[in-house]
């Protein structure tokens, strides 16, 4: 035994409940990956500027990287994970492919996730304001073009 203490926590991540007990200092994306087997949420530069480890927490784009578990205690978790459903991807991921939005695909689950967010804040948000909603989110393959075509495609 460790002799860390240990805090019951209840995420409901991807629609799904997981009733487990977690160190204080766990940080979301830990528990997303070690625990839970979620992937897809990137760990990157550990101090919430590049985006690769965005989540939706109640909806809102959150770094996993810099949040504790128990701060999503009780509350909406989507990953990745939970964005294609029954096979087939979002409307968003569909996008980037069809744009061209991704190569290495490393900060790829990032954006679809701050996106995810934008769209369902603003309906038909202009360019300016895709690019603002996006500033958090950092790639370094593809120069951002690709990214806002396949944004401002889904407007």
């Amino acid at each position: 035994m460790s002799g860390i203490a240990t805090l019951p926590v209840a995420l409901t991540v991807n629609g799904q409940t997981h009733a487990m007990e977690i160190e204080p200092r766990a940080l979301l994306i830990d528990v997303l990956r070690n625990q839970l087997g979620l992937t897809g949420t990137k760990r990157s530069c550990d101090v919430q500027v590049c985006g690769a480890c965005t989540v939706l927490l109640d909806g809102q784009p959150t770094s996993a990287c810099s949040t504790l578990a128990v701060e999503a205690d009780g509350r909406a978790v989507q990953t990745i994970e939970g964005v294609a459903q029954d096979g087939a991807l979002d409307r968003i991921q569909q996008a980037f492919v069809d744009h061209g939005a991704l190569q290495c695909g490393f900060c790829t689950p990032g954006f679809v996730m701050a996106v995810q967010a934008l769209l369902a804040e603003h309906e038909k948000p202009d360019e300016a304001t895709i690019r603002h909603y996006l500033h958090g989110n950092i790639c370094r393959c593809t120069g951002y073009v690709k990214i806002i075509e396949a944004v401002k495609s889904l407007v």
